[in-house]
């Protein structure tokens, strides 16, 4: 990655002139904004903290908590800019938006919210993901667009009759800045499948979406989704409109050119300069997820394996777990309360990297405690709702040391139920695999574990540490700095990640024995999990 080592005076000039670009992510308890510099470094940064609501059984963001989140993310960002640089954000050169991907968000004609956005954590469409993965042979996960939209054709909603116009989270904020209705390619892919020969919508598959629901959905689903775009098309330019909207000061002025929306697993890929293939990365916050660039297609269908693609339209194969870190997110918050009930007084940091750095001291089998970290439903264990367990059998040692281990190892557990299937059943190969992510900040805890469980190097390093809004930021200087028809991942390697340093932690062969030996209780004790689901 290209440092800006240039003094305050050339930043204030890049800035003042537009030699920039802002990428915008909406986490799922996060907003963050981070404006970078010629050298593609990220040069001032902003945020705004935000969470999802449960409502009438439903996981949903209010359009006006997106609008709220965003104006003070951006406004966040602008006084850093006045602090770091003192200038004002006035423009900037290329803007990029990316959000969880998936879910529900259906627009009438009039542009009107139909029902309450469904985000990608809804798992209350098993029956439509189980008949459009039959009928088109191919994998529609719980938490697709199209899954969601089959579902409330047989639920019978009301609103369906007057449906417009569908599109994800970040399609929803590019449409409201720009008055296009695009997605990048890989935010599409999580939508409806994509015809990697043609870069668009599968056309058989759209065709026996019309067949199965004639007379119930309006209009065709091509007119219903948005426009396919890979990485480098322009995708509008920020309107006057649309800049009030992220800036009511009006300090911001419109005219910067706006690259494809994306979905939060394809800025990761660029954050981690994972794009090629043979590639792959692991990203663990609130869900964890795995995305492996294929140089093949698999041989066939398979449940726990989700078929994207990359932001340049390349076929990925990816992972994808509900429930990643947020219990142990919980379990810290425990901890630090008794902490503080005895009158010490550590900061958040200090108390995770305590507790992660206990846990390479546990038995490396989890000595006896097993533990389930499911907040929410996991379609690949079959869950259709989540309870979080611990247990543990009589004899076994309840040390701090070991129980942290069986955490951390919970919330690796189903990760490594998808990659069984890439690793042992297609056999797969990776060139190299990079973690990054909430759950990767103590160094060389979480990596080392992660390492056992996939039984591969995985690399860390400082690429990501803005996350996906750097990757989005950098989507969006590839639309506006890149050479005539160069590549995403030649623009990642020769002029972002050049002389990136990383830290590469190899499988520990105890620890891979020591997680195997989890595993085979784990699968065995899901009953458990079940059985709560169904009694409590």
């Amino acid at each position: 990655m290209t440092k800006d080592a240039r003094p305050t005076a050339d930043l204030r000039e890049a800035i003042d002139q537009g030699r920039t670009a802002l990428g915008i992510e909406l986490g799922s308890t996060r907003i963050k904004a981070v404006l970078t510099g010629p050298g593609h470094e990220a040069i001032a940064v902003g945020s705004h903290d935000w969470e999802n609501q449960f409502v009438d059984r439903t996981w949903t963001y209010s359009l006006e908590a997106v609008w709220a989140g965003l104006q003070d993310c951006f406004a966040s960002l602008a006084e850093d800019v006045r602090r770091k640089h003192n200038t004002e954000l006035r423009t900037v050169g290329a803007l990029g938006v990316s959000a969880m991907m998936h879910g529900y968000l259906a627009f009438d004609g009039e542009g009107e919210l139909l029902t309450p956005f469904r985000t990608w954590r809804n798992t209350n469409t098993g029956d439509a993901s189980e008949q459009l993965s039959e009928l088109f042979g191919y994998n529609i996960p719980h938490r697709w667009s199209i899954a969601h939209l089959y579902q409330a054709v047989l639920n019978g909603e009301e609103h369906v009759g007057r449906l417009a116009h569908l599109t994800t989270l970040a399609g929803y904020v590019h449409w409201k800045l720009t008055g296009r209705q695009v997605l990048g390619v890989g935010d599409a892919s999580g939508m409806f499948p994509i015809d990697i020969a043609t870069g668009g919508y599968d056309a058989r598959m759209l065709g026996q979406f019309d067949e199965l629901a004639a007379g119930r959905v309006p209009l065709k689903l091509a007119e219903l989704l948005p426009a396919v775009l890979p990485a480098g098309e322009p995708a509008g330019t920020l309107t006057e409109e649309g800049a009030r909207l992220l800036d009511p000061s009006g300090a911001l002025q419109p005219g910067a050119a706006v690259c494809p929306p994306e979905g939060d697993a394809g800025t990761g890929m660029v954050a981690t300069n994972s794009v090629a293939r043979r590639t792959g990365n692991v990203s663990a916050g609130t869900s964890i997820f795995a995305m492996i660039v294929l140089d093949r297609e698999l041989s066939r269908m398979h449940p726990e394996i989700d078929l994207v693609t990359t932001p340049a339209g390349d076929l990925v194969a990816m992972v994808h777990c509900n429930n990643g870190a947020s219990e142990l997110n919980s379990w810290a918050g425990l901890f630090a309360e008794f902490a503080a009930a005895l009158g010490v007084d550590k900061d958040s940091n200090t108390i995770f990297e305590t507790l992660f750095r206990s846990a390479l001291n546990g038995a490396p089998d989890g000595g006896g405690l097993m533990a389930f970290n499911n907040l929410s439903g996991e379609p690949i264990t079959k869950l259709h709702e989540g309870r979080p367990l611990f247990l543990r059998v009589p004899g076994s040692s309840l040390n701090l040391a070991t129980f942290m281990r069986t955490q951390l190892y919970a919330a690796l557990a189903t990760l490594r139920i998808g990659m069984d299937v890439l690793q042992k059943a297609e056999s797969v190969q990776l060139d190299r695999m990079f973690a990054h992510g909430g759950l990767f900040k103590t160094e060389g805890v979480a990596q080392k574990l992660l390492a056992a469980a996939i039984n591969t190097p995985v690399s860390v390093g400082n690429l990501a540490s803005e996350g996906g809004a750097w990757g989005i930021a950098v989507l969006a200087a590839f639309l506006t700095a890149r050479t005539p028809g160069q590549s995403l991942d030649d623009f990642l390697t020769t002029s972002v990640f050049a002389g990136a340093q990383l830290d590469t932690a190899d499988p520990d062969q105890a620890d891979v024995e020591g997680f195997n030996a989890f595993m085979e209780r784990y699968v065995a004790a899901l009953p458990v999990q079940q059985a709560a689901v169904d009694h409590s």
